[in-house]
């Protein structure tokens, strides 16, 4: 797992560093900077992945400019550094900025295991060659033997925001591969070797009929054409007639597929937008829980961006799994619950991680909408 970060100018943030654990919840007002904090860990695992690399990652985000905190001042190089317990203990780091003609600029990359640096760049190599600074050795096969495992597990993190209208699109999966918003989610679950798959779908089903009490069966097939479908039956008075497609799915029903399968699916770093969107409060209360019970049978890390009350309300969420996003405008701060004293006399006194913490990350005036289209022009 990936058990501290650190970050200098990264969009909204002009210094981050704090320690993570197996399960954390990000939470903050919209526009503070959530998404933000988990595409720091999507930007490394898309220079380390296969068709990947830092000119890519860097450009597919707009270019250095769309990336450098607006606040950042005369320092304007961006850092991006992670520590990783593998087999042992890892560390990454890069700087990077941009050249005369906006391209990215790698600054400085380190990589130490344990104690010792293994490489420190810009190298004399480096020096001679400027060319060289357009890619991290985190990238090239050639040159991270000896630090592959961290580009493995790097390339493994995986990002879910699903978008049901792109999983009913009957042309959803041309192009896509691995798409984080559902384009190719079917098509994914159909990669699966079938034993696999069938075992997942069966888990699924089983948590499903909790939220969908009408559903009997879920199955996965694929048409005249090749395209992967779902399907489940419903329960109905003609036996035959209640077999709905994803198309007929609610958008709640594809949200709560699409983070159960996440959950069986991988063993890296796993970041999940808002997994409450369109379902159920009822249903919301126990995304803890089940991520909580995926993690014993399958031991990953979790970071989950949320505005939920009733995921918060989850009693045994403790203080060392909370990050609070505080804008400024200096930056957004990231505050870890563990340091902060008055979360933990709170928790002591019977309260949950949500009345810690809703109250503290709320936006100020939130109040005045209550206003809206009073004045008329």
């Amino acid at each position: 797992m990936i058990t501290r970060v650190t970050l200098e100018n990264w969009k909204n943030f002009r210094k981050v560093d704090v320690e993570l654990a197996d399960r954390m919840f990000l939470v903050g007002p919209n526009a503070s900077g959530k998404s933000n904090l988990l595409d720091a860990f999507r930007f490394l695992c898309d220079i380390a992945k296969v068709g990947g690399g830092l000119q890519k990652a860097v450009n597919d985000r707009g270019g250095v400019s769309k990336l450098r905190c607006l606040a950042a001042r005369k320092y304007t190089d961006i850092t991006v550094e992670v520590t990783l317990e593998l087999n042992e203990t890892w560390r990454y780091r890069i700087r990077f900025n941009q050249d005369n003609n906006r391209n990215p600029i790698l600054k400085e990359e380190k990589i130490w295991k344990g104690d010792t640096l293994l490489r420190e760049r810009p190298t004399e190599e480096d020096k001679d060659d400027p060319a060289r600074m357009t890619q991290t050795e985190l990238e090239q096969i050639n040159a991270n033997k000896d630090f592959r495992e961290i580009a493995q597990y790097l390339a493994g993190v995986k990002y879910l925001h699903i978008v049901p209208q792109l999983v009913r699109e009957p042309e959803r999966s041309v192009g896509r591969h691995g798409d984080a918003y559902g384009g190719d989610f079917l098509e994914q679950i159909a990669r699966v070797p079938s034993r696999t798959r069938d075992s997942r779908l069966s888990f699924i089903k089983d948590a499903l009929k909790v939220a969908v009490p009408q559903l009997k069966e879920l199955e996965l097939y694929r048409d005249e054409r090749g395209t992967p479908h779902l399907r489940g039956l419903y329960e109905h008075w003609r036996p035959k007639a209640g077999w709905q497609t994803e198309e007929q799915f609610s958008d709640g029903t594809l949200r709560l597929m699409g983070l159960l399968w996440s959950l069986l699916d991988g063993t890296g770093l796993l970041l999940l937008e808002e997994p409450e969107l369109s379902l159920h409060p009822e249903v919301v209360r126990y995304i803890p829980q089940m991520i909580a019970r995926s993690q014993r049978r399958r031991p990953r890390q979790v970071l989950i961006s949320t505005h939920s009350r009733d995921i918060l309300e989850d009693e045994d969420i403790s203080a060392d799994e909370v990050l609070m996003l505080v804008p400024s405008p200096e930056g957004t701060r990231v505050l870890a619950g563990k340091d902060d004293e008055m979360i933990h006399e709170l928790l002591e006194g019977g309260a949950t991680i949500a009345d810690a913490v809703i109250p503290r990350t709320k936006p100020q005036d939130a109040s005045k909408l209550s206003g809206f289209g009073e004045k008329v022009r």
